[in-house]
């Protein structure tokens, strides 16, 4: 357990303070890498159209480049709150965006596409009036469906989409130009484009308001790899790059299932030593989950104190009514949200690691649980048992220390074990904040090979090992306290 606890705070540690050693200025982007050819994740690194296109324009300025992936929706926010400097990921320039963000000059002009099966009978935009529509939450392509088709059925990301479109689930997806046609080329035995495109736009940088001087800046080096002939070379050799992968990737012939399992494998998880991102992924949850529980247990021991005196003895009213607020606020809101708050409001203008952020974010929700549960443990104590303490010539707070909280934590142990449990699977939604934990790291195969199934299945089966070894381990301990009796 010692060794354990070593590396856990190894773990915490590296990643708190470490660094790269590099004296220059930091450049954050955000993007969302899921969106070939203009970012994608290759090996450990995210890669594509955009990545290199402000990778050459911070060498230019004089920045170390530092990409942080995260959804697609909270882009826009991540700029605003100065979590990062520029957001690129296709973005289109748009009235309503020009509102939050300062747009750069534009690099590319685009169009949104539709893509149906192959076997689909749908020839024209006025063919789609009765179909549902998958799109990828927030882009233009949903905004245009939502105001000029119908409601659209809305996915995380355009391989989600795809994958929903492979399945049946929707009738067709609207994408933009260039993810839609890799994806077709990948899949062109299943899927087809129709050929009218609904709209076209332009794509360009977001860079928050109150950022103007690094707008002209990225402006200005903009502009020079235009004249130069960077982009085109840059935005031609991407294009390609993908056109000669999805040709590698297509795969034709009867197989048999061992064969095609044998195949998917290979794809999933040896592939560009794709397994690292569940390891990896793994090994961040775990992190979290372990700062989180200890936190939890500390915030919740604290409340459950307070709030147990308050009823028993009448004393710390204050502290008691500020506990009340802080669990209804917590038990109140959803996880996710209390994430996001924390991330991009209270630590907005502070730069901590995600991480940290994450132990934060989950320790305090978990804190209101094992708060409730503590205090569920003193309660369903005899109070005959605090009388007879005192009678002895104890004090309070004797009393509560050596004799009502050693029982009331071994009554509630298993409901603790319980919420240590939850804890591990809440902290899936830590991609909404760029952490790259096991279930992000699904989402990161999932988007490179466009299969849903083994992806999931290696997710699901991790989180299901570690919740059997964790209530195993409970119930060692529940048999030798019960030994201790």
């Amino acid at each position: 357990m010692r060794y354990f606890l070593l590396l856990m705070t190894g773990l915490l540690l590296s990643g708190v303070w470490g660094c790269s050693g590099s004296d220059k200025p930091k450049l954050v982007m955000v993007t969302n890498a899921t969106f070939r050819p203009y970012e994608f994740v290759s090996g450990q690194k995210i890669d594509g159209i955009d990545p290199a296109i402000v990778r050459e324009i911070a060498d230019a300025l004089g920045y170390e480049l530092e990409i942080q992936d995260m959804s697609f929706d909270s882009l826009i926010a991540a700029v605003q709150s100065g979590r990062a400097d520029i957001a690129a990921a296709g973005i289109t320039v748009t009235e309503e965006r020009k509102k939050q963000v300062l747009f750069t000059d534009s690099y590319v002009i685009a169009e949104q596409l539709i893509v149906v099966r192959r076997d689909a009978p749908y020839q024209m935009v006025a063919d789609l009036k009765k179909a549902v529509i998958g799109v990828q939450h927030g882009t233009t392509g949903d905004l245009y469906v939502t105001k000029n088709i119908r409601e659209p059925e809305r996915y995380a990301h355009a391989p989600l989409v795809i994958s929903a479109l492979l399945a049946g689930k929707v009738d067709a997806a609207v994408l933009d130009s260039e993810p839609a046609r890799v994806f077709v080329q990948q899949k062109a035995a299943d899927l087809r484009l129709l050929t009218v495109p609904l709209t076209s736009e332009e794509y360009a940088f977001a860079i928050g308001k109150h950022n103007p001087d690094l707008l002209v800046r990225v402006n200005r080096e903009l502009r020079r790899l235009k004249q130069e002939g960077r982009l085109d070379s840059i935005i031609r050799h991407y294009r390609e790059l993908c056109e000669v992968e999805a040709e590698q990737d297509v795969v034709g012939g009867h197989r048999s299932m061992m064969a095609h399992l044998r195949d998917s494998l290979y794809v999933n998880f040896v592939k560009d030593r794709r397994y690292l991102y569940l390891w990896n992924g793994f090994l961040v949850t775990v992190c979290v989950t372990f700062f989180a529980v200890l936190l939890g247990i500390a915030i919740g021991f604290v409340v459950a104190v307070i709030r147990s005196t308050a009823d028993q003895t009448g004393r710390w009213k204050a502290a008691d009514w500020c506990c009340r607020v802080y669990l209804t606020v917590i038990r109140g809101t959803p996880a996710v949200v209390q994430l996001l708050i924390i991330y991009f409001v209270i630590f907005g203008a502070v730069d901590v690691n995600k991480i940290c952020v994450a132990i934060v974010a989950f320790g305090i929700n978990s804190g209101a649980y094992v708060a409730e549960i503590i205090r569920g443990g003193i309660m369903s104590i005899d109070r005959g048992q605090m009388e007879a303490g005192q009678s002895l010539g104890l004090t309070y707070s004797q009393t509560m220390r050596m004799v009502i909280l050693p029982q009331a934590l071994k009554n509630v142990l298993p409901a603790l074990g319980n919420e240590g449990i939850v804890l591990l699977k809440e902290t899936s939604v830590s991609g909404y904040i760029a952490l790259q934990d096991l279930t992000k790291g699904g989402d990161i195969i999932r988007s490179q090979t466009y299969d849903a199934f083994l992806p999931l299945m290696a997710v699901a089966l991790i989180y299901l090992a570690v919740v059997m070894l964790l209530t195993r381990l409970l119930g060692i301990l529940e048999k030798r306290l019960k030994r201790n009796e």
